[in-house]
């Protein structure tokens, strides 16, 4: 049965008025090799209770994070989430919760949202945030075209510290435009962004811990960047190292970007995640996503709605600040019921215990031959250097049940300097069996 009700009449007549003669004709862009002609190669169908079956199979061959000893990172972190968190966020009222376009039926949300924008201005030291975005790496992309609305200008600098995936990703929404320029990959902290801004360029994006997890001086970039005409934006994966560092705000950010998953959302096979954005209160026109703001109602009691709304798409349609017309509201419930439970106190000492944690685990590993610590600052993550292609030496480990991090080689193929490259995280969770279990096994791998 086909779940468009529509009946041939009116089907032709969508085609006339697009001016087309037939449905092919939607698709002819894609090319005829691309076309599957044949069966698709799935088994027959099977009573529910065979599939199930079969399921619980495939799902016990994984290998969850908290199975043993774990250190990777590089973008997505493994936290502890309050079990306070996944009981409210699944009660029906949030659970079911959409879209808060009816403020007189949706204040419990659009309050909710509002005190989520508070935390992240908080976090961030700028003066507004949105209600969210899908993700840290789209987040990055919509900074980008935000600065060039904002400046009137094209060229853009990524730096060689951003996270590969992030850099891919602005890539893919600017279609590979010329104007942009991404640095080559900077694993020991070299490479000066501040070489490449001139008075062409519309913003520099630098990420601090950066890929590599080295710490980046913000306020010197802030200050070249201003003086050509630039916005400085800021890229932190790991929202939980604003508990310790200096507010990117403070020293002059523009636009900072975040992803919010180290903060109630659990790893999760790799999402959902939520984008964290904030900025300058002068710029919020152009800033894309929902804005939730507080006023009172006819009777003078204090109300929360959809604010500035001209600037989306559900509005503007084409001509909005940006095409995404939504938020990711539950994962922004569990940060904000996460950071309500930690407190400014709370996420100092979570911050603080994540340091010291990856300080453990630096010094434990440049004790073991034929391993280079590359940082000299760091927060929880941080790239070594061993003896033999990084991949090999990932998988050994993961035959001993450690999972050892990221080779950089995974997400920057083709690059010779950067085989022997590991990126490895540490968080409140790291226990010294762990740490010891890593160093012992690099010592045989590496023997």
């Amino acid at each position: 049965m086909r779940y468009l009700p529509h009946s041939d009449a009116e089907r032709a007549e969508m085609l006339a008025t697009i001016g087309i003669a037939s449905e092919d004709a939607l698709f002819s862009a894609v090319p005829r090799a691309a076309y599957n002609t044949g069966a698709i190669d799935l088994p027959a169908h099977s009573p529910e209770f065979l599939v199930e079956a079969h399921m619980r199979a495939l799902s016990g061959k994984n290998r969850a994070a908290g199975d043993g000893p774990f250190f990777v990172g590089a973008g997505a972190y493994r936290h502890h989430v309050p079990a306070t968190v996944d009981h409210l966020i699944q009660r029906s009222e949030w659970l079911t919760a959409y879209t808060p376009y009816q403020p007189e039926i949706s204040q419990g949300t659009l309050q909710m949202l509002f005190e989520f924008q508070t935390q992240v201005a908080k976090l961030t030291g700028m003066e507004v945030a949105n209600a969210s975005l899908y993700d840290g790496s789209t987040g990055t992309a919509e900074a980008v075209l935000m600065a060039r609305r904002l400046t009137r200008k094209k060229k853009l600098v990524l730096s060689g510290g951003l996270h590969p995936h992030y850099r891919d990703v602005v890539k893919a929404y600017l279609k590979d435009d010329p104007d942009l320029v991404c640095l080559p990959a900077s694993p020991q902290g070299q490479g000066d962004i501040l070489d490449h801004i001139d008075d062409q360029t519309a913003a520099i994006v630098i990420q601090t811990p950066d890929f590599y997890g080295h710490l980046r001086d913000l306020q010197k970039a802030a200050d070249t960047a201003h003086a050509k005409g630039a916005l400085l934006i800021v890229v932190v994966t790991e929202v939980v190292s604003l508990g310790l560092l200096e507010a990117p705000g403070t020293f002059g950010a523009d636009i900072v970007v975040a992803e919010g998953q180290s903060i109630g959302n659990a790893l999760n096979f790799g999402g959902p995640y939520v984008g964290l954005m904030a900025t300058r209160k002068e710029f919020v026109r152009q800033m894309p996503g929902r804005l939730c703001g507080e006023t009172v109602d006819a009777e003078g009691k204090r109300g929360f709605v959809l604010t500035l709304s001209t600037r989306e798409q559900h509005i503007r349609r084409e001509k909005a600040t940006s095409n995404i017309c939504t938020n990711s509201g539950l994962c922004a419930l569990a940060f904000t019921i996460h950071m309500s439970l930690l407190g400014e106190a709370g996420l100092t000492r979570l911050a603080r215990l994540n340091h010291s944690r990856a300080i453990a685990l630096a010094d434990a590993l440049a004790r073991v031959p034929g391993v280079e610590v590359l940082n000299k600052t760091f927060f929880n993550e941080f790239t070594i250097r061993v003896g033999k292609p990084a991949a090999g030496v990932i998988e050994a480990l993961a035959r001993r049940n450690v999972l050892a991090g990221v080779p950089v080689s995974r997400l920057e193929p083709g690059k010779p300097e950067l085989e022997n490259l590991i990126v490895l995280a540490a968080t409140e969770l790291t226990t010294d069996a762990d740490i010891a279990a890593l160093a012992n096994g690099l010592k045989e791998v590496l023997a």
